[in-house]
């Protein structure tokens, strides 16, 4: 983990890759909770019999299921001193590069992109890039943009 002094540090690594979170397991389990939960029940994600005459040979995990790791991933690659909490705030870009599968591990890597002060607090980019353990490429690639609010 990279931790940061204070919001004036963490601007001054502007441009700098930030590290790596550890590696989350993807299970079938994970996959079917989070199929259920959202609606989205397709056969490539929950129905590992089918799946694996299917297109990739076996179950895959949602891509927004991906995406709502980072926040996860992403609070294990930083920290920053004197910050009350950190709200999402959005997204600019995100691409599904390739399939994550189950029963794989991923983690995530971020480069600070962006800080902006604001009366509120700091507003920051991150390009976060999914890598799959023992897979060439990226899963999935997104720019966050987080606010930093500081303690009162």
């Amino acid at each position: 983990m990279t931790a940061f002094p204070n919001v004036e540090e963490f601007a001054a690594a502007k441009g700098q890759h930030l590290g790596r979170s550890e590696w989350i397991p993807i299970t079938q389990e994970m996959v079917d909770r989070y199929g259920a939960l959202v609606g989205d029940e397709q056969w490539i994600h929950t129905d590992p019999e089918r799946a694996a005459d299917g297109p990739f040979g076996g179950t895959v995990a949602h891509g927004y299921l991906t995406l709502s790791l980072l926040s996860a991933m992403t609070d294990e690659i930083l920290t920053i001193e004197g910050i009350q909490h950190v709200v999402n705030v959005g997204l600019d870009s995100v691409r599904f590069q390739r399939p994550v599968h189950v029963g794989r591990r991923i983690r995530a890597g971020a480069t600070l992109m962006t800080v902006r002060q604001l009366p509120s607090g700091c507003l920051f980019g991150l390009r976060v890039e999914v890598e799959v353990e023992g897979e060439p490429g990226i899963a999935c690639v997104a720019e966050t943009r987080s606010l930093a609010v500081p303690r009162p």
